[in-house]
């Protein structure tokens, strides 16, 4: 049985790392080269960048800073904030980015995602889908990193990305982003049981508990984790982290 992948998800904004709660209340935390040069020495599995502010501002990825990051970044690196286009997709990938994620635009563009499945193959691709439920209980999808609306069911929307090809699912929970309370295990559970593609749970995680509980729970193929990462302690003080290998293992 091969361990479960554990990822960490840093949150770029600006130059500067942040980490949110419920996508809002950005507080800084440090470099990102920094900050992948620890998880360097920590052996991480792999890891993902986010750049939360480029959709909203309508520009595309800071190639520079990527490509520092990128050139310091010794495991397996994913992207994703402001792509739109083809261009962007082969650019990235050309500065070392393996995987990239495809979030608005893969909700607006169907096409893209198609072609960058295509062109770069699948493994290459994930689609991100931000989820937040409604006073009903009802889920929906939202996109502009958590300012868009859009009423629609993310089960299905999962289906349809997972047609058009894409290697991997990031399904992030905008209600728990940063409360470390654990993960949506019924919606992911949801989703993870709809499509074949691999769903990688993100948004919850405060403890290695949850990591356990959201595997064994909603057999997902892979964690996502952001608070978990770079707190410590009850009062959040900053400090990069991961699990030991021993402590990965039990999970």
């Amino acid at each position: 049985m091969l361990k479960p992948r554990v990822i960490p998800c840093l949150l770029l904004r600006g130059r500067g790392l942040y980490k949110t709660v419920k996508f809002t209340d950005p507080k800084y935390v440090g470099d990102p080269v920094n900050a992948v040069k620890i998880f360097n020495e920590k052996e991480v599995d792999e890891l993902i960048l986010l750049d939360i502010t480029a959709t909203p501002e309508q520009r595309g990825p800071n190639y520079a800073l990527i490509e520092d990051i990128a050139s310091e970044c010794f495991m397996p690196l994913s992207y994703g904030g402001g792509v739109t286009s083809m261009d962007q997709v082969r650019r990235l990938h050309r500065l070392g980015v393996e995987k990239v994620s495809l979030n608005t635009a893969a909700f607006n563009d169907r096409q893209l995602v198609r072609e960058a499945c295509d062109t770069f193959g699948s493994s290459s691709v994930i689609a991100a889908i931000d989820v937040r439920k409604t006073l009903f209980g009802k889920y929906e999808v939202w996109t502009g990193c958590g300012r868009v609306n859009t009423k629609v069911d993310p089960v299905g929307y999962a289906e349809e990305l997972a047609e058009l090809g894409v290697g991997e699912i990031l399904v992030n929970s905008i209600d728990r982003d940063g409360a470390m309370t654990g993960y949506d295990l019924p919606l992911l559970t949801k989703i993870a049981a709809r499509v074949d593609t691999p769903v990688i749970a993100c948004g919850g995680a405060g403890s290695l508990e949850h990591i356990r509980e959201v595997l064994t729970g909603a057999q997902v193929s892979a964690v996502a984790a952001g608070s978990l990462f770079v707190f410590h302690g009850k009062h959040k003080a900053v400090l990069i982290n991961y699990p030991s290998p021993g402590e990965l293992e039990g999970l």
